[in-house]
């Protein structure tokens, strides 16, 4: 088409095989749009195109991505605020007649398979290393694997006992994101959140008050979120508690908000995508974990007494705590 549509805080680009959309910064556009800059997104990752009334004398042109087709959308599952989605070109109502005639345009160019899902992924994501912080710890992706290093001052007691994590790509088999502002609301955590030991785990995606293990509040503000990497020797395992699962990290406002998470989330979807993992024969041990690279004596010591702590407060066993002792001794 070689043609420019201009709307609030976004510009669409038109190409011959593909829109470029291009996300304005400034303080009336949400920090998710503004992290991902620009993205360029193939006609044959698109279903469709859609036009409808928007709010205060505006109409909004939407362009439909396929199932599959984007990493970033399969990872938010549906739980986006309207205002942060990416493929919302938003227009005075006057250009509706313009945005029609686009919408037309765009269904014309779809491709043969636009009404089946994506078996690839076609929108790239940002690229690795990618890291931000939850409120019990700091996730790090550095392509080939994801890091959790726990806080002591959000952590479980759980998370303390397994101690910081790392997992390999072809360990893992999706991701599970949920979004800190899709429920609850002004410091009240959602009835069924699942840091609060209820039934609701949010989006998954595949190939306040309440307290914690620390005694601690969870993340204050809004709803709680999470980020849960779904591992293959997990099967078909409950998944419990995200803020006691050692592959899981929580966060809500001001804590992993979702122009981080959600980018991060994204793009170890995208990579677990295109590894190809040797599958593990029936009976045969899983691979080992690659080892962690070895820690600062100042931050040995550091959890040495957090773990003191706890177990004065009776959280650890005296055999749990020479246990772990002994192991974080071991690194230096």
């Amino acid at each position: 088409m070689g043609d420019v549509l201009a709307g609030f805080q976004t510009v669409w680009e038109f190409d011959t095989d593909s829109v470029l959309i291009r996300f304005e910064r400034g303080i009336r556009t949400p920090k998710l749009l503004q992290a991902l800059g620009e993205r360029r997104i193939p006609f044959e990752a698109l279903s469709g195109a859609e036009l409808t009334p928007g709010k205060r004398g505006t109409v909004v042109l939407r362009a439909v991505p396929r199932p599959g087709a984007d990493p970033l959308m399969d990872a938010a599952d549906g739980q986006l605020k309207e205002a942060y989605d990416p493929y919302r070109l938003v227009l005075p109502a006057e250009r509706e007649t313009l945005a029609d005639y686009y919408a037309e345009q765009l269904r014309g160019v779809l491709g043969p398979d636009a009404a089946t899902p994506a078996e690839t992924h076609l929108v790239t994501v940002p690229a690795p290393p990618l890291s931000f912080k939850a409120y019990d710890g700091k996730a790090s992706f550095d392509g080939t694997a994801v890091s959790f290093r726990w806080f002591w001052t959000g952590a479980s007691s759980e998370k303390w006992k397994a101690g910081d994590q790392r997992f390999r790509i072809d360990e893992l088999t999706g991701v599970e994101w949920r979004s800190p502002e899709s429920r609850g609301s002004a410091g009240t955590a959602p009835k069924d959140d699942p840091v609060n030991g209820g039934g609701l785990e949010g989006g998954s995606a595949r190939g306040g008050t309440a307290r914690n293990g620390t005694g601690k509040g969870s993340p204050k503000g809004g709803g709680h979120g999470h980020l849960r990497l779904l591992r293959r020797s997990a099967g078909n395992q409950p998944a419990g508690r995200a803020d006691k699962d050692p592959a899981a990290v929580v966060f809500g406002m001001g804590y992993g908000l979702v122009h981080q998470s959600l980018p991060f989330a994204a793009a170890v979807l995208e990579a677990i995508r295109v590894s190809s993992p040797v599958p593990c024969t029936e009976g045969a041990p899983a691979p080992n974990r690659a080892a962690a690279p070895r820690r600062d004596p100042a931050d040995i010591a550091e959890r040495i007494r957090h773990l003191g702590e706890l177990h004065t407060a009776g959280l650890l066993t005296d055999d749990e705590f020479s246990a772990k002792k002994a192991e974080l001794l071991a690194e230096l």
